[in-house]
């Protein structure tokens, strides 16, 4: 999949820091494909930017994170608190307002504010936040480096939480869908084999912190494992029911215009059932593992 897995076509990848260059370099079509915000995914399309959703980053992988020292202890303590968010167009945004109506929290209840990802931990330590929620590696860096705690996994009020997805641009789908489909097999395979063993999960923090987000690999380690199911990479087909509950709250919201149906913006025709995928080789090398780097993608 990549320069450094065994087989498979070379995909170049590409990391981006903020969803403003992403979107921009997806619809000018510079790049083919990328992993971005799911209800960002909905506005684009609803945009007339030509992408369509064909497969999930993971699910989970999202926490609300707060200072270790802070007298925050449950969601109605955030109050009246500033919260940093990754994007106006990210689920996360969407699950803190779905959180607010489950509290009983008027609207504004919350500052939410819109942070680069990468920004998050910074701004919590520096005290210019008093909490944030984004996808990891960033939601443990504060806990990793000591002065963070979370307060909640998505997994623990959301299940099965959609954060990113991958999108592909409709002239690479009509030019080259055998591209596509290797990508999508490509990210599946990857995933069943993070998920199927520890050890795996351990190789693929190596690659994916030196070759993909020149990160500390202890603190990827950390986030595949404490706890294991904190971030899960198998269970990635689109499903109706999911993007629809996402979209109907994203227009309750004014995130999107109105209602978009769910085959204006997905094609999930490349999902296949892990169990008829073919895998060519007996067990995947950790670098196949690093492509779950989930980083902007082209070929």
């Amino acid at each position: 999949m990549t320069k450094h897995s065994d087989t498979g076509s070379i995909f170049r990848s590409q990391k981006f820091t903020d969803f403003p260059t992403v979107t921009e370099a997806l619809s000018a079509g510079r790049i083919g494909a990328a992993f971005i915000l799911a209800p960002l995914a909905m506005q684009l399309a609803e945009a007339g930017i030509p992408i369509r959703i064909v497969y999930l980053g993971h699910r989970d992988g999202t926490a609300i994170v707060v200072r270790k020292d802070s007298d925050i202890r449950d969601f109605g303590d955030l109050s009246g608190k500033i919260v940093a968010i990754p994007s106006r167009f990210a689920n996360q945004n969407i699950l803190i307002h779905k959180m607010m109506k489950t509290w009983n929290m008027p609207e504004g209840s919350i500052e939410l504010r819109e942070v680069p990802p990468p920004e998050h931990p910074t701004a919590l330590q520096e005290g210019s936040i008093d909490g944030y929620i984004v996808g990891e590696p960033f939601a443990a860096k504060a806990e990793v480096d000591g002065f963070g705690r979370v307060l909640y996994y998505t997994k623990d009020i959301w299940p099965e939480f959609i954060s990113c997805v991958l999108v592909v641009r409709e002239d690479l789908i009509d030019g080259n869908r055998e591209i596509v489909q290797e990508l999508v097999e490509g990210i599946a395979k990857s995933g069943k084999w993070l998920d199927e063993e520890h050890e795996h999960r351990m190789d693929a923090a190596e690659v994916a912190g030196k070759y993909y987000y020149f990160q500390d690999p202890e603190l990827l380690k950390f986030v595949l494992s404490k706890p294991v199911d904190r971030v899960k990479y198998t269970h990635l087909a689109p499903l109706k029911d999911d993007f629809d509950e996402i979209m109907e709250l994203a227009v309750e919201m004014g995130i999107l215009r109105g209602p978009i149906a769910f085959e204006e913006y997905v094609d999930d025709s490349f999902v296949k059932p892990l169990d008829q995928i073919d895998w060519g080789i007996d067990r995947l090398p950790a670098a196949v593992a690093a492509d779950g780097a989930r980083a902007g993608a082209s070929r």
